[in-house]
């Protein structure tokens, strides 16, 4: 288990309350986290934005404003619209082209900064301290207070269509994409990318995906890779079963050799068969389930 990893699935600190003062000054800027130097170079992946509308955005939450960045076609939509969960390291480049990439095959897609009121992950070189200063502080509730804040944000805007809403993410996100699928039933479609299925003890993460499993009421597509060793075969197929077991329609992709991490084609664990086999997936699994 790489170091922030293990870090994770320590115990955690109590919920911290915010005013709108309280705010992390941070914002949505080009360019790839400190923590992920170098990027590979060779393998990265990079989409334009002709034909695309895309940019910053400031999305208003319960106590404040948080940034993001979205991007849709352009045109006057409506177009179905995708929440993009990051990882760790905030909406730094890869979370942006992720979702101009959606945006190219006709999404509106929109990435929440989820850590801004904890601080700026981007800045940090160390993972670890990105672990134990942000991300063990951001509380489940809060993040899907602000996921349901991006989209009550999102319908506001007359070219995104959020009665047909998916939810994507990576890592942590991926993990925070099974939780959200947990707590809004109106989501059509979900897709968790490698996405922690056990969680930290904490008051401030009471339960976790294996304790949810029962109560599922969305569609979730969960690609993981079978060299992860933060999601281990046997926890990904206890998962399998419980959800089968409860009757719900989800699915699991487990790509044999794959380490965590197979899709980000920003690092060396980027895997560019399993990847396009997972995006593909994806697309289909939003298509299937009428977020198209």
């Amino acid at each position: 288990m790489d170091g922030f990893e293990r870090t994770y699935v320590q115990s955690l600190g109590p919920k911290s309350k915010y005013s709108r003062r309280d705010f992390v000054a941070t914002g949505i800027t080009a360019g790839f986290a400190l923590a992920v130097q170098p990027v590979q170079a060779q393998t990265v992946i990079t989409t334009d934005t002709n034909g695309l509308t895309a940019g910053p955005v400031e999305i208003p939450v319960s106590d404040g404003t948080i940034p993001g960045y979205y991007a849709r076609p352009d045109g006057k939509g409506p177009y179905p619209t995708i929440l993009v969960i990051h990882e760790i390291w905030g909406v730094h480049e890869y979370i942006q082209d992720i979702c101009r990439r959606l945006a190219k095959v006709g999404y509106f897609a929109v990435a929440p900064e989820l850590s801004a009121r904890q601080g700026d992950p981007r800045k940090f070189t160390d993972n670890s301290m990105i672990m134990q200063q942000i991300i063990n502080k951001i509380p489940d509730a809060e993040v899907v207070s602000d996921l349901d804040a991006t989209v009550a944000w999102a319908r506001k805007d007359k070219t995104a269509n959020t009665v047909k809403l998916g939810v994507t993410g990576f890592c942590w996100g991926g993990r925070q994409v099974w939780m959200y699928a947990f707590h809004n039933p109106r989501l059509k479609a979900a897709v968790s990318w490698y996405g922690f299925l056990t969680h930290p003890d904490s008051p401030i993460t009471p339960k976790g995906p294996l304790d949810l499993a029962a109560t599922l009421k969305v569609p979730v597509l969960g690609l993981y890779g079978g060299a992860d060793p933060n999601n281990p075969e046997p926890v990904v197929r206890e998962m399998e079963a419980k959800l089968k077991e409860a009757h719900k329609q989800c699915e699991f992709v487990i790509y044999p050799d794959a380490p965590h991490g197979f899709f980000a084609d920003y690092r060396p664990s980027y895997r560019p068969e399993p990847a396009k086999d997972g995006w593909d997936r994806m697309l289909a699994w939003f298509k299937k389930h009428g977020v198209v």
